[in-house]
């Protein structure tokens, strides 16, 4: 008798204990169940004849509830019936006028909008590989995106036939077919399809149109935010497609949830976790041009969203939105997406309530990623026995000044310990594969990394630099060259020197880059109002850096430019530098002697060119 008390008691007492010495025991356990689970799915799919891709996981869903909202847009709802009947619209007008046939790759230049979804529906229904054109390019960068997908067609939104025409005559060279979607249209080389598509059949399409569909398959070309220099198309199969849609169900998400994209559908981001990430779930999402802060909580409210997606700047974006009374009046529960900063995230959830975030890392051509599905605030990713299995990763040194992983006497690399940062690297196997970039053959030999631990083994590079704590969590550190090391001082990362700026009353928002991989300098935007105070800069980066980490040059800019996907763009910063005869910029120099920033006249800078001023 008495050992069965002892036994229910210990029982009792077990969820205590676990909580003490093993606080995220549970939450280990839900995210290897949902993950396990998933990889038993793709699994099974893999193996079915024919090939069952996300385009079958949509008209399951059709038949399971036609009726059931899809996507609110702008007043108007669409169906999963009249999604699924539109698609089949497009795919049977393009079949007929364009005579598109399996593995057909086939651009799209479309914003934000319905049509997107049917349109890409319609070409995955005919088995043609779509290439999601980023709709804010223009001209050579267009025209560089265009050509390394090798499509054959391209299909536009008539707001955007300027942009088209604009490159018309090297695509009539290379005979490429353009659509417009428009009823009329008077420019020789762009034909018209709003009409045959309105006029087409909305019968099923066979399946037997993508019979030879198979998990290696390219389902789509998705392209880099172009950060540092111009996008690379990635290889996206059907295998990366479906893992990317399990991230909702791994985040928690259900069929009942509503869903907010308003990142751009030309990303994976709103792409492959919100719209077809809701495609596998079966929920409703709710479609918008472009973010806006300033109508974000609006929507929230009006479609009784519970999922929401974040990217870059947005969180912080939401923060500096005029604080009102109703800021906690809404039902979103979970938010997911990638780069926030921990100051960021706290004031977030202080200021909009509990909300799970989500934060996540991976890269569209990444054969490696982590989830963090604990709430602890800045972390991407926690590892755990399933994780280590399912991406064979590793964080090795590297040198910061070289820009390549430390090797030893025989030329293999060396892992970090704990709470080391190293570059990141993923283990390319036949169930972790780096499939590469369309058109650069280049830049995907470039991200292969041999000999590693052993002669001829091969990892994916992913250019970023990571650390793992005692705790197993993941910390997103910096992306390689943003970090430098000023002499045989300790690395700087540019994130921390974001954060200490952003304390500073008087500025906004920041992007740095270094001078020859050295010297930090910071491109800031001042806060409505304020001027630049040189002494209070100085003491407060003195204060919380030491004097290799604070940046020697800092730019005053009326607005930084970032990404489609809300990230700094800092490539053309290094290129300009630091030269007042050249940039209109108020520019400043940080005068050690003097402890403060001075304007940094045409005569200091000859002077730091000429190396009479040492940096």
């Amino acid at each position: 008798m008495y050992v069965w008390i002892t036994v229910l008691a210990g029982l009792a007492l077990l969820p205590a204990l676990l909580k003490t010495f093993f606080p995220y025991f549970f939450q280990d356990c839900v995210y290897m169940y949902r993950a396990l689970g998933r990889g038993i799915r793709l699994i099974v799919y893999t193996k079915k004849t024919p090939f069952y891709s996300i385009v079958d996981c949509f008209l399951d869903a059709v038949k399971k509830h036609p009726g059931k909202v899809f996507i609110h847009f702008e007043g108007k709802t669409h169906s999963y019936e009249e999604v699924d009947k539109e698609s089949n619209k497009v795919a049977n007008a393009l079949r007929s006028e364009a005579g598109l046939r399996e593995g057909d790759t086939v651009a799209l230049f479309l914003g934000n909008e319905p049509r997107f979804v049917w349109t890409w529906l319609g070409l995955a229904k005919l088995g043609c590989p779509a290439a999601l054109l980023n709709f804010n390019i223009r001209s050579k960068s267009l025209l560089h995106c265009f050509s390394c997908c090798g499509a054959s067609v391209l299909i536009a939104a008539a707001e955007l036939r300027d942009a088209v025409e604009e490159i018309l005559p090297a695509l009539k060279e290379k005979g490429i077919t353009v659509y417009l979607l428009s009823d009329e249209c008077t420019t020789d080389g762009i034909q018209c399809i709003g009409q045959a598509i309105a006029k087409a059949s909305d019968t099923p399409l066979s399946p037997s149109l993508r019979s030879n569909i198979h998990i290696r398959t390219t389902a789509l070309y998705i392209y880099t935010s172009g950060t540092t220099g111009l996008p690379k198309a990635a290889y996206v199969t059907h295998e990366r497609v479906w893992a990317s849609s399990f991230i909702q169900g791994v985040c928690g998400v259900t069929s009942k949830d509503i869903f907010y994209i308003n990142l751009p559908l030309y990303h994976s981001a709103g792409f492959l976790i919100g719209l077809v990430g809701s495609i596998e779930r079966g929920n409703t999402v709710v479609l918008r041009r472009k973010f806006s802060a300033s109508q974000f909580w609006d929507d929230c409210r009006k479609y009784n969203i519970t999922v929401m997606q974040y990217i870059g700047e947005t969180l912080r974006y939401l923060c500096n939105t005029q604080k009102k009374d109703n800021d906690r009046d809404h039902n979103v529960r979970v938010a997911i997406g990638n780069g926030v900063r921990a100051d960021v995230w706290k004031e977030f959830l202080n200021r909009f309530g509990r909300i799970h975030v989500r934060e996540l890392y991976a890269a569209t051509e990444g054969n490696v990623g982590f989830i963090n599905y604990t709430d602890k605030v800045g972390v991407v990713g926690r590892i755990n026995i399933l994780s280590k299995v399912l991406f064979p990763f590793a964080i090795i040194k590297f040198d910061i000044e070289k820009e390549e992983p430390v090797r030893n006497a025989e030329g293999l690399c060396i892992p970090v310990g704990k709470d080391e940062v190293g570059l990141l690297v993923g283990k390319i196997t036949k169930h972790t594969p780096f499939v590469g970039y369309a058109g650069n053959k280049q830049q995907t030999v470039k991200k292969r990394l041999s000999d590693v631990f052993v002669k001829g083994d091969l990892y994916f590079n992913s250019g970023d630099l990571l650390r793992i704590d005692h705790d197993n969590f993941v910390y997103f550190h910096d992306r390689v060259g943003d970090t430098f090391r000023h002499q045989n001082n300790k690395l700087l990362d540019s994130q921390k020197l974001k954060d200490v700026v952003n304390w500073i009353s008087s500025l906004k928002c920041l992007v740095s880059s270094g001078h020859e991989g050295r010297i930090g300098m910071a491109a800031v935007k001042l806060k409505e109002g304020r001027e630049f105070d040189c002494n209070n800069t100085c003491s407060v980066l003195a204060n919380y850096l030491p004097v290799y980490a604070r940046p020697r040059f800092i730019r005053i800019q009326n607005s930084l430019e970032v990404t489609g996907t809300f990230k700094m763009k800092k490539v053309k910063l290094v290129e300009e530098g630091f030269d007042p005869n050249v940039i209109q910029d108020p520019l400043y120099f940080l005068d050690l002697t003097q402890k403060k920033y001075i304007p940094l006249s045409p005569e200091i800078h000859k002077s730091i060119m000429s190396q009479d001023i040492k940096l």
